[in-house]
């Protein structure tokens, strides 16, 4: 199987997404679709909850995984009989072996090719893109960039 691409228009979009691509495992990149980069720990919290409760109610989903190459963590995580996986300082895309154990098949939502994709296609997972803000901080803007240069080598039309 080839990884799969498609981009989206953003959250919303990608978590009504799911239910169609029976995934038994999807990983949400953090920043900034579940919570903004400058945003407080209260944001976070809220971000995380409502993902948990839209993406919990998907039926076969088995893991809901938070993955940040951030530090930021939740104060608290919200119940649910979906399993929860939080990783902060993820490494992605060079680290992958605290996603090994998930079930499969998965999908990736995230806004940055270089980071997201790649951990996605490593994983042999689908990559759902949605776009960045307009605004964001450096180090990011430089990892569009060159995500958008990577894309037509990692992602075809075709999903592979």
């Amino acid at each position: 199987m080839r990884s799969g691409y498609e981009r989206l228009a953003g959250l919303d979009e990608a978590l009504d997404r799911i239910p169609q691509l029976s995934v038994q495992t999807v990983i949400f990149d953090i920043e900034p679709l579940v919570a903004h980069w400058d945003s407080g720990q209260e944001a976070l919290d809220q971000g995380i909850a409502r993902v948990i409760s839209r993406a919990a109610a998907v039926p076969g989903l088995k893991v809901i995984c938070f993955s940040t190459n951030s530090f930021r963590r939740p104060s608290c995580m919200p119940a649910t009989t979906v399993r929860v996986v939080y990783l902060a300082a993820a490494g992605k895309p060079l680290r992958i072996s605290q996603y090994q154990g998930f079930p499969r098949p998965g999908a990736v939502i995230g806004d940055q090719v270089a980071t997201d994709g790649i951990l996605a296609r490593r994983l042999d997972y689908t990559f759902l893109e949605c776009p960045p803000p307009a605004h964001m901080p450096a180090g990011p803007r430089v990892m569009h960039g060159l995500g958008s240069l990577l894309r037509p080598l990692l992602f075809t039309r075709h999903g592979g």
